[in-house]
Order: structure tokens, then sequence, then C-alpha cells
């Protein structure tokens, strides 16, 4: 089964074609490194909880917007070698392509896939 690594982040709102650039850029590299797919999504319906939530998790502001996204690879392996790559890809530092977020917020982990419907 496929590995999949997912990710939260909190966005500024104003920043939503920038982010979907980015999305777009950084998604192509982590194929070229291995990925099967990359999927970035706008939140729409995301609202706070009283306990948990996605916006409590990233301590999202009023002008920000929840990203959800997630990767799969076709193993760990595959994975943890494909992020070896994208970290010394040059392509992908903060000068060449920056964050239009705050990376400190970003939630994210790697995940067994045990199931599939």
């Amino acid at each position: 089964m496929h590995y999949v690594d997912g990710f939260v982040a909190a966005v500024p709102t104003a920043n939503k074609e920038a982010y979907r650039i980015y999305a777009e850029q950084s998604a192509a590299l982590f194929k070229e490194h291995g990925a099967l797919s990359v999927i970035d999504c706008w939140g729409d319906d995301v609202l706070p909880g009283k306990l948990t939530s996605f916006p409590q998790a990233v301590m999202c502001k009023d002008e920000e917007t929840v990203v959800f996204s997630w990767m799969t690879w076709p193993s760990k392996e595959v994975r943890d070698a494909g992020w070896e790559k994208i970290m010394a890809d040059p392509r992908m530092s903060t000068e060449n392509m920056p964050m239009p977020f705050d990376g400190r917020r970003l939630i994210y982990g790697g995940f067994q896939q045990i199931a599939v419907s």
C-alpha cells in the first residue's frame, strides 16, 4: 500500500492565489522526486471546535484559511529518499520558493495506508 504525508496549515486568505501557485510549483518538484500525487485543498467548511479542530491545531486567525494537503508515495522508502532529495533541491529553498504562510504553524506527518475503499 502507499505511504501518505498529510499537512494542515493556516494561510492568509489574501494569499490564496500565491498559495495555489506555490502548491503547483512544489507539487511538480515532489512528483519529480517520487511522489505519485499531491492534493491541496482550500478550507470551505472548517469550523473551530470546542475541544479540538483544524483551525485550533494551526492557531488559525480570523484573516486566515485552513489548508489541508496530502501526497501519496509508492512506499515509505521512496518517500524518505524523495524528501532527502527535496530538502537538497535548491529550487525548493525559501529564497526560490517563499512560503505564502507561516511555516511554524504547519502540522504534518507521515502515515501508513491501511485500507482502501
